[in-house]
């Protein structure tokens, strides 16, 4: 497909400047792909309908096509549609009803038991799995592949959320799953065809200024930078009805203490119960 822009030059600009609120951002180049990415959004209210068959095989294909280190291919996901295991992960994962809601829940999975499976199969070793570097292989694949299947439902009319809160139970969520040895949920993804009723805007990000950095990572704090992002936050949670705080208020709180973690503090030995070595 080629980068040209659209007709209507004034809509490209506009999801622009609704990702950061910039008017200084212009469509320099532009495609169909480039606004389905800028025009993604978060999507916790979902409507009944069932996804038309073959639904689910068209988003692995499209998680396959994410790139995975040394085509080592260290991700698995489970699809899970039964509405009664459907709300009891939604009881481990917060208690969140739009899970239950969803037609499709996605776990992604960091996962060295293939490999470890082929290792012995083969009668050879697999000593390097036991290592810190080949669980981030397995979050960062599994991440890349999920990134991917998100941004094709979102081309074809669906909507979806991630769910970090499936690591607030691993072991619990590994025994509902079934998980094998060296098997980690790394997340969560709900999808299905959003209610409109429910319609949640364009959050906006952190200006460029302070995410992108050239040549050298820049170690200033940007304080009347980030000042304006706490702006224009507060603005986007008043336009959604939302209770109004600043972004540095909210991301200071989410990391103050253990409790704001919600049991994630404890991730290191629930790796450990789950057969994770990471030497």
């Amino acid at each position: 497909m080629s980068a040209t822009l659209p007709l209507d030059r004034e809509a490209a600009a506009a999801l622009l400047h609704q990702r950061n609120r910039d008017g200084a951002l212009a469509p320099v180049q532009w495609n169909e792909t480039l606004a389905t990415i800028l025009n993604h959004r978060s999507v916790r209210g979902f409507l009944p309908d069932a996804l038309p068959d073959g639904t689910l095989e068209l988003l692995i294909a499209a998680a396959q096509s994410a790139s995975t280190s040394s085509n080592l291919q260290v991700w698995s996901v489970v699809a899970v549609r039964d509405p009664e295991r459907k709300s009891r992960i939604a009881e481990l994962a917060g208690k969140q009803q739009f899970i239950r809601d969803a037609p499709l829940m996605l776990i992604w999975l960091a996962d060295l038991n293939r490999i470890e499976q082929i290792a012995a199969d083969r009668q050879t070793t697999s000593d390097a799995t036991k290592y810190t570097e080949a669980f981030i292989l397995g979050v960062v694949d599994a991440t890349l592949a999920a990134q991917t299947a998100f941004v094709a439902a979102e081309s074809i009319g669906l909507g979806a959320v991630y769910v970090g809160a499936m690591r607030n139970l691993p072991e619990k969520v590994a025994e509902e799953l079934k998980l094998p040895s060296n098997v980690f949920a790394v997340f969560g993804m709900a999808v299905g065809y959003p209610d409109a009723a429910k319609d949640t805007g364009i959050k906006p990000r952190l200006p460029q200024d302070i995410v992108l950095h050239h040549e050298q990572y820049d170690s200033t704090l940007k304080r009347e930078a980030i000042e304006r992002y706490n702006g224009v936050a507060r603005d986007f949670m008043r336009e959604q009805g939302m209770k109004e705080q600043d972004w540095t208020s909210q991301a200071t709180g989410r990391l103050k203490d253990v409790p704001a973690m919600h049991g994630r503090d404890r991730i290191k030995e629930a790796l450990a119960n789950l057969g994770f070595e990471l030497r």
